[in-house]
């Protein structure tokens, strides 16, 4: 299509356009920082191209039914995200896995929705799903994601004005790397720690959500440093 033929929109509708792809990009952002593969073109896709591709030419307004992706681990990732090799256990199998993300087009969201999300997950043997919604979500609605981790299976909501700005993006934010589980034994290992004697991170800290981390893992926090130039810390995600 081209820049001419571009469904016309409302004042309104061109607002939300612009919101909804300033929170695609960071959706994709977030998915390239957590080491999954996209497409470069797909990185940086303008707001025209975005309007082209999810806009409803009769209905006027962005049609969030079509903001749907799937994304598959990249070598590193799966790499990364590969337990230790053990006596019990002497090849196991990666936790890295191909993600679903979905924005829900509903303004009031229930259990029935996130049941229906959790049940797509499953049902099509995804290991993480991003739920993207434009209102907020209940404590009770969001517990139809609990069954999903029996079956090892991350299931996380975000509200789209979260992520409007990617919060890592901004200079006062240090960069954040997930350790691998034989970077994490190194660690403890050359300062005799227990992975509890580490500072923490809060799971639900805004960072640690961007990068979906989980509890238990270690994080490597990388700050900038007038005398040392870079120096590294590490958190204990609870």
């Amino acid at each position: 299509m081209d820049y001419d033929e571009r469904p016309r929109l409302s004042v309104e509708a061109e607002k939300e356009v612009t919101r909804l792809w300033r929170t695609w990009r960071t959706v994709l952002e977030m998915l390239v920082d957590r080491g999954y593969a996209i497409a470069t073109e797909e990185l940086t896709i303008s707001r025209d191209q975005f309007q082209n591709k999810f806009c409803d030419r009769q209905a006027g307004h962005a049609d969030r039914r079509l903001m749907r992706l799937q994304a598959a681990p990249t070598e590193e990732m799966i790499k990364r995200d590969t337990p230790r090799p053990t006596k019990s256990n002497p090849d196991p199998q990666t936790t890295a896995g191909t993600i679903w993300v979905e924005f829900s087009p509903e303004t009031t969201i229930g259990i029935k929705h996130l049941r229906a999300f959790a049940q797509h997950l499953d049902q099509h043997k995804f290991t993480t799903g991003i739920f993207i919604t434009i209102g907020p979500v209940t404590a009770a609605a969001l517990r139809a994601f609990e069954p999903l981790t029996e079956r090892g299976i991350a299931a996380e909501w975000f509200q789209e004005q979260d992520l409007l700005v990617n919060i890592t993006r901004h200079e006062l934010v240090p960069k954040h790397v997930l350790l691998s589980a034989e970077e994490k034994k190194v660690l403890l290992d050359r300062y005799r720690l227990k992975e509890t004697q580490l500072p923490r991170i809060q799971y639900s800290d805004p960072v640690a959500r961007y990068l979906g981390l989980k509890r238990g893992n270690v994080v490597k926090i990388i700050r900038k440093s007038e005398t040392a130039g870079r120096y590294a810390s590490y958190r204990w995600v609870f």
